[in-house]
């Protein structure tokens, strides 16, 4: 992963000049004035971590598995959020740990987080990295020292029961890892976000992760059917049947928790046997709103395709549903849609076959294979298109919500006026890449020129769109998570006693308070 932006750097490339033209005059962007920061020069606190601190630490893991070199820091120094990217390639390194830990073994981790209660230290446990809602840097108020813990080494296969379609897989795996090894076993998670090439499963499941396919395999939540979790308390063992009325369901708490409340050592996953043909197709809608309800009508009555997402007018005549042939499709062209189908080839082919008819009878027009192809084939390529434009000297930003039905509307103005009245004149895509019998998630891109002060633009926007997303009636995030970015909102959406039990909670599992401080929930006042 590349340190001061995103993914592979061999993959990163310069925008075109007729883009950076076309930038400049729609928007005003400009060349920044100063280079973005090499990775010796970002500048990094002290470590504050005291000795003997390290010398457990190192007892319990291993000293080879303690780590303080200034490399290491940098690469675990906050997420992938664009105020993340424009902190670190300005060369502030100022929310590095003091030191990063990888534990090899459940009881390791619980060692680890004893060791860290015992001295006030705080625990950010770290997967991949890819947080773009400020999920990755501790508050150190308070605490002796910050430490990342890596689950990189929890990274096996620990057993597949086929019989019964369930994996037991380890937090540390990225999805790649982890789609081969099923594969082994015939089996697929099918869980693929934008995220897919670099995030871990522990971080899919601690961050309520939702992907690409998700029509057809569900969230990334509904597949936990158990899970191993180490908490400063000790240990956690939930999940004994695929259901149970036996009370309230404890994974849920650690769904979503964000390493609040403990770090993930093991998951049991629900899996699916692995797809024999994957099919593809585009459709055009003359409005975002007749294609919506296209949507809704195939979600409420099936057939239900594996990935279903449609782009809006302004996503769709810039191309950004297909962002490695950026140019898409032309101006006036409506919205795009893209279905896919994943199944066995009779089984697949009948459902989009069926599909078909419903979207032509809904408005849609056919537009062959190649337009869902080329989406497939560059799906993961939109984060790298992203740190192309803040070389440039764009803001870019992603943001995402959900809501029912009757509100999408609402909701998608909302946010758009919000974003307009904040940024001034910035360019805003949508699209609706996550549907339920209920209702949909709607996912925005946001590119405006830089100002001086390009942190406290995007953080007047953000605070400013939490809030319209609130007043909307939207969820405050679909599958982002809420990290430090959208604690308050969280807050807001929850109300002050749903903040109270999550305090509670936390308390009872983590009563020194070291796990990720000031993400999810703020602590009590004093």
């Amino acid at each position: 992963m590349l340190w001061s932006g995103w993914g592979d750097p061999a993959r990163a490339a310069e925008l075109p000049e007729p883009v950076r033209r076309l930038l400049g005059d729609l928007l005003g962007v400009r060349a920044p004035d100063t280079p973005a920061a090499a990775l010796d020069e970002v500048r990094l606190p002290g470590t504050a971590l005291p000795a003997p601190v390290v010398a457990e630490l190192e007892e319990a893991v291993g000293a080879g598995h303690v780590r303080r070199d200034h490399e290491t820091r940098v690469r675990h120094t906050r997420g992938k959020s664009t105020p993340d990217l424009l902190r670190i390639r300005a060369g502030d390194g100022s929310d590095a740990p003091d030191a990063v830990v990888l534990p090899g073994s459940h009881d390791e981790v619980l060692a680890v987080l004893r060791i860290c209660a015992a001295h006030r230290v705080a625990v950010v446990p770290f997967g991949g990295g890819t947080s773009v809602v400020g999920g990755l840097a501790a508050d150190r108020r308070g605490f002796a020292g910050v430490v990342a813990l890596d689950v990189s080494r929890l990274n096996r296969l620990v057993s597949v029961d086929a019989e019964s379609m369930v994996a037991e897989l380890e937090p540390g795996l990225r999805a790649p890892q982890a789609e081969r090894l099923l594969a082994g076993h015939g089996f697929t998670l099918g869980h693929f976000p934008q995220s897919f090439e670099y995030a871990t499963l522990g971080g899919f499941a601690a961050a309520r992760s939702s992907g690409q396919a998700s029509a057809g395999y569900g969230r990334f939540d509904d597949m936990v059917v158990g899970m191993t979790v180490a908490t400063p308390r000790g240990t956690l063992e939930l999940g004994r049947a695929p259901k149970s009325a036996a009370g309230p369901d404890l994974r849920q708490v650690i769904l979503g928790s964000e390493g609040a409340f403990g770090v993930i050592t093991s998951l049991r996953l629900r899996v699916r046997r692995a797809p024999a043909e994957r099919l593809y197709e585009g459709w055009r809608f003359p409005s975002f709103a007749q294609g919506t309800a296209a949507l809704r009508r195939l979600a409420q009555d099936g057939p239900v395709p594996t990935v279903l997402r449609l782009s809006d007018e302004t996503e769709t005549m810039v191309g950004l549903a297909r962002p490695d042939e950026l140019g898409g499709l032309a101006a006036g062209a409506g919205c795009l849609a893209v279905t896919g189908y994943e199944g066995e080839p009779g089984e697949a082919r009948a459902r989009r076959d069926a599909a078909a008819e419903m979207l032509a009878g809904l408005g849609g027009t056919c537009l062959g294979p190649d337009p869902g192809e080329s989406w497939a084939r560059g799906r993961y390529s939109a984060p790298y298109l992203r740190d192309s434009l803040l070389g440039a000297g764009a803001t870019v930003e992603t943001l995402e919500t959900a809501g029912f039905w009757s509100a999408l509307p609402g909701l998608y103005d909302a946010v758009r006026l919000s974003l307009q009245g904040s940024l001034g004149s910035p360019l805003v895509m949508c699209h609706v890449s996550h549907v339920y019998g209920t209702g949909a998630s709607l996912y925005f891109t946001v590119v405006t020129a830089q100002s001086a002060d390009p942190l406290g633009q995007w953080e007047a926007a953000k605070k400013a769109v939490n809030e319209a997303i609130v007043a909307a009636g939207g969820t405050i995030s679909h599958h982002h998570g809420v990290g430090r970015d959208h604690r308050d909102a969280y807050a807001a959406e929850i109300g002050e006693l749903g903040v109270e039990i999550l305090r509670g909670i936390k308390d009872r599992l983590d009563p020194d308070g070291v796990l990720n401080p000031g993400a999810l929930v703020a602590p009590a006042p004093d």
